[in-house]
């Protein structure tokens, strides 16, 4: 399956649920609605055409007035790939954990909670291990954070 068809079957199959983005430069991207998560994780996991096996990353960003969560994944199978992401607002950013499906999701949600802050629901062990146990100085990876000895650099 090309990226044209992958496109169009997604599209297709998940009509409603989610919308392209133009921002794909090799691999189609989309945007889902958060509340719709983990139905659509599910779902292209068990999908006999996709086959999506493999969670490659989950990264957030904080665009300075949302947070988007990217996933991208793929199929070994089948040899595709795509992204996807949900945006939601800074205050009561949380997602669903989607590590019930692709185990791997584990350390990229705890990453996403240590250092931005969005809530992981139903992850169960939102701990820390990028930061010291005993961190009280905020999120980071937040483009307004401050802490004491943090010397911000100028933009460009």
């Amino acid at each position: 399956m090309n990226r044209d068809e992958l496109t169009k079957y997604i599209l297709e199959k998940y009509a409603g649920k989610i919308e392209l983005l133009e921002t794909g430069k090799y691999e189609p991207v989309f945007l889902i609605k958060r509340e719709d998560l983990l139905e659509f994780c599910k779902s292209i996991n068990s999908d006999e055409t996709l086959q999506i096996d493999f969670l490659n990353n989950i990264a957030a960003v904080d665009t300075g007035e949302k947070f988007e969560v990217v996933y991208s994944v793929s199929s070994v199978k089948k040899r595709i790939s795509f992204d996807f992401k949900a945006v939601m607002p800074y205050e009561g950013a949380e997602v669903d954990s989607i590590q019930e499906i692709w185990a791997g999701a584990n350390w990229h949600e705890r990453e996403v909670w240590e250092l931005y802050g969005i809530n992981i629901r139903n992850h169960g062990n939102l701990t820390r291990f990028l930061l010291p146990d005993d961190w009280n100085q905020g999120f980071p990876m937040r483009k307004n954070w401050d802490a004491p000895d943090f010397k911000r650099m100028p933009e460009l």
